[in-house]
């Protein structure tokens, strides 16, 4: 399995959830059944879910860790695909152990320079950075 395919695949499907406001499951079953006809081998679905679920449930939480590290920012400023990124990263830092923090930030990274404007990957990096550091004050 492949994470950084699986955690790309959960930031697109989180940005979709933003969106249109579907459920983990429906939005999981909803990309299986569109792109039946490509190879999904390499695509965790379990950790997928892990990350759509968790983020979910901890919402506040992370919404107010990336406000908290927001420096002449407010939220409603931030873009979606930025916001997706962003709650990943902190979820992964947070709640999955087995992910070291520096791996969480280059993914985010690498996945706002992917899919964002040119300045977010140094927002995203700043962000996560102050996150990391009141994490571990």
């Amino acid at each position: 399995m492949n994470r950084r395919k699986s955690r790309e695949l959960a930031m697109k499907l989180l940005f979709e959830t933003s969106i249109n406001k579907k459920g983990t499951e429906e939005i999981i079953d909803d990309y299986k059944e569109e792109n039946e006809n490509l190879d999904l081998k390499n695509i965790d679905f379990e950790y997928i879910k892990t990350l759509l679920d968790g983020i979910c449930e901890k919402e506040t939480l992370l919404t107010e860790k990336i406000e908290e590290s927001l420096t002449n920012w407010k939220l409603n400023r931030i873009s979606k695909i930025n916001m997706a990124i962003l709650k990943i990263a902190v979820y992964e830092i947070y709640f999955i152990e087995d992910i070291p923090e520096k791996v969480s930030v280059n993914e985010a990274i690498e996945l706002a320079k992917t899919y964002s404007d040119e300045k977010s990957p140094s927002f995203i990096n700043g962000a996560i950075g102050n996150i990391i550091n009141k994490k571990n004050a």
